[in-house]
């Protein structure tokens, strides 16, 4: 079985023999049960969505909330929108240690903690403090999820639908925001019949995935990567052999992922930090993770209502959010069925020109308004904005609900799912869990600066300044995708470490 297994190992040089083989084993694989294990993780996603754009129909509820030690001014709503970003960087830095000690599934189900007590927090606020405490433990959660949920499902997926399962915890993400902004609406009609108060019956909601999370992942496997990491050389077999089918050839895939382990027994030094094969790959994810904040997707999402009121677009904003919702949730599909036919650099060059072009017809939008309603104090308020005018004038007013819907649809077809997948699928085995927290902590450091200035920019300058800087950052994401991301369609783990290894400038 030695030649064999030696002959199947990851190399650039490419066999008949062996690609046939290949083929035949991937052919012969039984997906259910790994499906099932992806969903269990991913519906950490759907709350990390859930959470993230919770203050976009609460924002506006809590602006003339009758208890003054709840009502939001622009100041505290900057604050309500931002620290969540702030809680998720600390998730991503306590992923550093908890992806390796504890393992990837492991983490999945300890971040739902801090989630369900998030959620109680915010169902139960009686004043500022514990709407921020509840933010920043739901912001936390998302952090270690973002972190350990991209690894998990990279490392128990096969070459063959890697790129469609990587595209899933942007999809439960995406339909996570969907599903709170429909529940906002739907609760919002409600409470206008004086039935409830939607904004806290939005956190009791959020706690029935959670619970389905911890049940489902109970009894499913965890990475058999991560257990031959740890040494557990029959319990990873038995973890492949549940995730592959028994009356599959899993034992020679078993091998790969076992020589390739051996080689990285070690964890990541800090001299080996200078070796091209650790920091390359380091440096493309976390500068993929900062490129992907910076063209403004958080703050888009957090404010998203109360952009379309300053906008003035022709709906009412809540129906807008979740017009944006649904297209975003297509987009992402879209992305899932065809990442791993056309390849993720075409997509990424797709998204970043998408994006591209949205966020400047966005800014020329917003500037060149009738004066009427730009150079209002509503351009440079969105907090509190409904008490200012939103009646549309005619059907121009479509062009910034437009203009988002295209800039999500780019970001959920690229810059959104592949950043996240390329993360899981590029850092080396020895500096996946460290390197992979690194990365959050970036993203959310980043996306909590932003949140945290975007209001105070458009109150000094207007809403058309973000818009552009965004705009700019895209041009940015086209350039950097074609310098420096590699392709990584149809390859193994194995063989995209041993493409950093060796330095070759094809996979061939």
């Amino acid at each position: 079985r030695e030649p064999l297994v030696r002959k199947l190992s990851p190399s650039y040089r490419t066999f008949p023999q062996s690609k046939r083989l290949e083929k035949e084993y991937l052919s012969s694989l039984h997906n259910q049960r790994l499906y099932l294990a992806v969903f269990a993780a991913v519906l950490g996603n759907f709350s990390f969505g859930f959470s993230l754009v919770y203050p976009s129909p609460v924002i506006p509820a809590l602006e003339h909330h009758p208890n003054p030690a709840l009502r939001l001014d622009q100041h505290t709503a900057s604050w309500f929108g931002s620290v969540f970003t702030l809680g998720a960087a600390a998730g991503g830095l306590s992923t550093m240690m908890l992806n390796d000690r504890l393992g990837r599934k492991l983490s999945i189900i300890v971040s739902a903690l801090p989630l369900a007590a998030g959620y109680a927090l915010l169902a139960g606020a009686q004043g500022l403090g514990m709407l921020l405490l509840g933010r920043v433990l739901t912001g936390y959660a998302g952090g270690v999820t973002s972190a350990a949920i991209p690894v998990y499902i990279s490392e128990i997926s096969h070459p063959r639908v890697r790129g469609m399962l990587g595209a899933c915890p942007q999809m439960m993400a995406v339909l996570g925001s969907l599903v709170l902004y429909a529940l906002g609406k739907y609760l919002g009609a409600l409470r206008a019949q004086r039935l409830v108060l939607d904004w806290r019956w939005l956190a009791v909601a959020g706690e029935v995935p959670v619970l389905l999370m911890i049940l489902l992942l109970c009894f499913m496997p965890n990475s058999p990567r991560f257990l031959l990491s740890q040494g557990k050389d029959e319990e990873a077999l038995r973890s492949l052999c549940w995730l592959r089918g028994k009356d599959t050839a899993y034992t020679r895939e078993y091998e790969q992922i076992k020589d390739s382990v051996r080689r990285q027994s070690q964890r990541v030094s800090w001299a080996e930090i200078k070796d091209p094969f650790i920091y390359k790959p380091i440096l493309i994810a976390v500068g993929m993770r900062f490129l992907q904040q910076l063209s403004g997707v958080t703050c888009i999402l957090v404010y998203l209502q109360s952009i379309f009121k300053k906008t003035s677009v022709i709906l009412r904003p809540e129906l807008d959010a979740a017009l944006v919702g649904l297209v975003r949730l297509l987009s992402v599909a879209i992305a899932a069925v065809s990442m791993d036919k056309a390849g993720r650099k075409i997509l990424l060059f797709v998204s970043a020109g998408v994006m591209l072009v949205s966020n400047l017809t966005m800014g020329l939008y917003i500037h060149f308004m009738p004066v009427s309603q730009n150079s209002t104090t509503a351009n440079r308020t969105l907090v509190s904005s409904a008490t200012l005018s939103a009646e549309p004038t005619n059907y121009i007013t479509l062009i910034p609900l437009l203009a988002t819907m295209f800039f999500i649809m780019g970001y959920a077809m690229g810059w959104g799912p592949i950043t996240w997948l390329l993360m899981s699928e590029i850092l080396p085995l020895k500096a996946r869990g460290v390197a992979s927290g690194l990365c959050v902590v970036v993203s959310w450091l980043t996306a909590f600066t932003l949140t945290q200035f975007f209001l105070r920019v458009v109150e000094a300058f207007g809403l058309e300044v973000p818009f552009f800087f965004f705009a700019v950052i895209c041009a940015g994401n086209i350039f950097f995708t074609g310098c420096c991301v590699p392709e990584t369609k149809g390859r193994s783990l194995e063989q995209i470490e041993a493409f950093f290894r060796t330095g070759r400038r094809s996979f061939m």
